[in-house]
């Protein structure tokens, strides 16, 4: 793999090859971890900056934990110590980490920001989530989808809500291993046309087939995995009440998923508004992966952190 040094803003970062060998790097911290086995720690000396324009859960404690499980010393910055874009011009927070951290991870706003930072940094930045994309989402999904079928490629992926941000970078990264994905949103909401276009001529390679539709029935026939996400993201909120009524129909519970195959899983990236775009009875499902998700969120990450900054 080549991925030592270089940025991961977006899901299309990485090529099949790559994305496959962080899937068995990521098993294997996950077998470790699970049998309390020691690994290595190609990390060691090593600083990252943690740093968060929105809040997170999952994201805080994976990245943080797999940095220390790595060997390495997170710094976590939070918005309020460092006003990012506001305090602080971007660029000038980027050239003064690169001149203390190994990398820089930023969760933020507007997906501009990470494209400044990785411009004005020399150390790979990493997106861990934009108001673009969600690539460590992505990737921590479709590590999911691996360890349960053996081979992604082939497979079907259903993603019903709204097309924002997760939506666009499992579109990509499905393209990317040959996975078929279908987005169903109400209209209005579809994916962003230039993700699509990517998406399309990344497809054209692998295999995968990818369609957006506005028909949430259609969309699950013949999935094998559901996958939705909130229908209103952190920014959006004085949108909630439109958006709850533009997503009538596209709740992600037992009568949706009649319409699919008796074996499908289903995902949520969290948090989830239950009783919005799921229902409680699907979420805490047998067949829910929800769980497992969250979980390979520190496994797909600490892969991905030990590829970029491992080696001397």
């Amino acid at each position: 793999m080549g991925l030592r040094g270089r940025d991961f803003l977006s899901a299309a970062d990485i090529t099949a090859e790559e994305a496959l060998a962080l899937f068995e790097m990521a098993k294997y911290f996950k077998d470790c971890r699970r049998t309390r086995k020691e690994h290595e720690k190609p990390l060691s000396g090593k600083t990252v900056a943690v740093l968060f324009q929105k809040p997170s859960l999952r994201t805080r404690v994976t990245f943080e934990l797999a940095v220390h499980e790595l060997g390495g010393y997170p710094v976590v910055l939070t918005q309020a110590e460092v006003g990012l874009g506001q305090r602080e011009a971007v660029k000038d927070v980027a050239r003064n980490l690169d001149r203390w951290v190994d990398a820089i991870v930023a969760r933020v706003f507007a997906h501009e920001t990470l494209v400044e930072m990785a411009e004005w940094a020399e150390a790979p930045v990493i997106n861990a989530l934009s108001d673009l994309e969600h690539p460590c989402q992505a990737l921590a999904d479709l590590f999911t989808l691996w360890e349960r079928w053996g081979d992604v490629r082939g497979h079907h992926l259903t993603f019903v809500g709204d097309g924002f941000n997760v939506a666009h970078s499992l579109m990509l990264l499905c393209a990317v291993l040959g996975t078929h994905c279908t987005v169903a949103t109400p209209k209005g909401y579809e994916p962003k046309e230039a993700i699509v276009r990517k998406a399309l001529e990344l497809a054209q390679k692998s295999g995968a087939k990818i369609k957006v539709t506005n028909d949430p029935v259609e969309a699950v026939r013949n999935a094998e995995a559901v996958y939705t996400d909130v229908w209103t993201s952190m920014g959006q909120e004085a949108e909630s009440e439109k958006r709850r009524r533009d997503f009538a129909g596209f709740q992600v519970n037992t009568e949706l998923l009649r319409h699919a195959p008796s074996d499908v899983v289903v995902m949520h990236c969290l948090p989830a508004h239950r009783g919005e775009e799921i229902t409680d009875e699907v979420l805490d499902a047998p067949f829910s992966l929800a769980w497992e998700q969250a979980e390979n969120r520190l496994h797909a990450q600490k892969a991905l952190l030990a590829e970029i900054l491992g080696g001397e």
